[in-house]
């Protein structure tokens, strides 16, 4: 489990080119649109008699996905991503709820 804080000091590449402070908060996947090139590419394919017609992963091979932030400067509202390595959980905690000197559970910011 990886713990993260939820407001950190990082470098702001968009407006401010400087250190400022930041949100933190996890990114998820958007709505899939059907006005997609590839979903529409699929959607012709699929049309019609012959049945399915590109194969479907049934099995998942990674246990884990790789964490990646989503950082938001407080000053000029730029928003960008930040990838960290691969965990099961994440966990966005206060300053306040940070503990000195655990080894078992890693913070990160």
């Amino acid at each position: 489990m990886v713990k993260v804080l939820k407001k950190r000091k990082s470098y702001c590449p968009n407006k401010c080119r400087k250190h400022t402070l930041h949100k933190v908060s996890q990114y998820k996947k958007g709505a899939e649109k059907t006005t997609r090139l590839g979903r529409r590419r699929y959607d012709m394919k699929q049309k019609g008699y012959g049945g399915q017609t590109k194969p479907i992963l049934r099995r998942k091979v990674k246990t884990t996905k790789k964490i990646i932030l989503k950082l938001e400067c407080t000053v000029c509202k730029g928003k960008w991503f930040h990838n960290l390595k691969r965990a099961k959980t994440i966990e966005l905690i206060e300053e306040n709820q940070r503990k000195k000197g655990g080894k078992k559970t890693k913070v990160v910011g």
